[in-house]
């Protein structure tokens, strides 16, 4: 049997990849196991017994402020972004498969945002709406200043994905009769759903934990990332820790349920092939 000898390259790699999962998975795995402190355990190590008693404890407004109604706004916000990111994302993608004129202004029109600062976005779009004489608020200012974050990434994808699509579909479904719109639902759609699931989880999660283009666009109420911010500076429990716990777990369900609808989505194509 040969054996390949590894060059230096593969073992710089491989520590780099250690390192990189400790940074990763470290501090997660800190804030998991510090959550379950016993009733009177601290913010760090050793921990003082084990219990649930900080998850209860997670939901008393008067200890934590209202983080229920604020994983509400982020929720509703982060379902509002990608429903319009999925739509704009896939009208962008369809009418870039052919060039117009001015399509190269609009589309670095577009991306643009990527390379501004987050900060200075939400500030800008803060000062906006003040000097218009409107309120800001997560579900106007904040929810348009998200969006010049989520659009970019989904608009790029959906470019690769049209860029890879072969039309020999199109026009078989064409020559066999069916309309314009007929070949957009039956042909083209189930075959870039997954795509399309993949922008959506892309544009919830992105607006979900942004915190820089809320911070001066959200108005009166918080959103989730922001509460936990506040709660950095006035919890000492690690109620703070529960919190992180709780709001992992929803993210990695939100990324399973997503990777399952793809799964299954698949192998239905898979199926009709």
């Amino acid at each position: 049997m040969n054996h390949e000898k590894r060059g230096l390259e593969f073992y710089l790699l491989a520590i780099f990849f250690i390192v990189f999962v400790l940074f990763l998975y470290g501090p997660l795995s800190a804030i998991l196991i510090l959550s379950f402190q016993g009733p009177d355990g601290g913010l760090t190590f050793p921990m003082n017994g084990v219990s649930t008693h900080w998850f209860f404890n997670l939901f008393e407004k008067q200890a934590v402020g209202d983080f229920g109604a604020s994983f509400r706004r982020s929720f509703t916000l982060g379902l509002m972004v990608m429903v319009v990111t999925v739509v704009v994302s896939l009208l962008a993608g369809l009418a870039f498969r052919r060039r117009f004129r001015g399509s190269t202004a609009l589309f670095y029109a577009t991306v643009a945002s990527l390379v501004v600062p987050s900060i200075i976005i939400s500030l800008g779009i803060g000062v906006v709406f003040q000097e218009g004489g409107l309120k800001p608020a997560w579900y106007s200012s904040a929810f348009g200043a998200h969006l010049t974050w989520t659009l970019p990434f989904g608009v790029l994808i959906m470019f690769a994905v049209f860029n890879r699509f072969s039309p020999a579909y199109e026009e078989a479904a064409r020559d066999l009769g069916a309309t314009s719109w007929q070949t957009f639902r039956h042909v083209v759609l189930p075959m870039i759903a997954p795509s399309l699931i993949g922008v959506g989880l892309f544009g919830f999660t992105l607006s979900y934990d942004e915190f820089a283009r809320t911070l001066m666009t959200s108005g009166s109420y918080n959103t989730l990332p922001l509460e936990i911010y506040g709660m950095t500076t006035n919890v000492t429990t690690p109620v703070l820790y529960a919190l992180g716990t709780v709001t992992t777990l929803f993210s990695f369900t939100i990324i399973l349920i997503a990777l399952g609808i793809m799964t299954m989505l698949g192998r239905r194509q898979a199926k009709i092939d």
